[in-house]
């Protein structure tokens, strides 16, 4: 069986964000086993499970994009939305779109110190749109 809901995140600064909770407040009943695929619909955001106990692996993975994509590069061609949004398409390239993750016992099947992210890479990127589909 497939199910499949839109969501629509509310603006989150840019940064990368635990989005945990309010995916699973959104969700429908989970089936007792099967996979929960989630899509934004963004090309400059992504999709991350990472760390979710700590907030400084939130703070250091932005730096490090940060610091890996710089803006105001001057062979970017694509700078009319402001200085932030190349870095943000290349951000997001590299992040992914999407994240799978199993469903066991009608549960999230993530681990103790796994979270699901939302990484905004635009300064005021607005609220997202997310696609979740269930497959059972």
């Amino acid at each position: 069986m497939i199910e499949q809901i839109e969501i629509s995140l509310p603006p989150y600064s840019r940064g990368i964000h635990l989005i945990t909770n309010e995916i699973i407040k959104l969700l429908p009943s989970l089936p007792k086993a099967g996979i929960l695929h989630i899509f934004i619909k963004h090309t400059s955001a992504g999709l991350t499970i990472n760390e979710n106990a700590d907030p400084t692996v939130r703070t250091d993975l932005n730096e490090y994009f940060n610091m890996l994509v710089k803006e105001q590069q001057p062979w970017y061609q694509h700078t009319a939305e402001g200085s932030d949004d190349m870095p943000a398409h290349i951000k997001s390239s590299l992040v992914g779109n999407s994240v799978s993750i199993p469903i066991s016992n009608g549960k999230l099947n993530l681990g103790t110190w796994q979270g699901i992210y939302l990484c905004e890479f635009r300064n005021r990127g607005g609220s997202r749109k997310l696609v979740l589909t269930t497959l059972s």
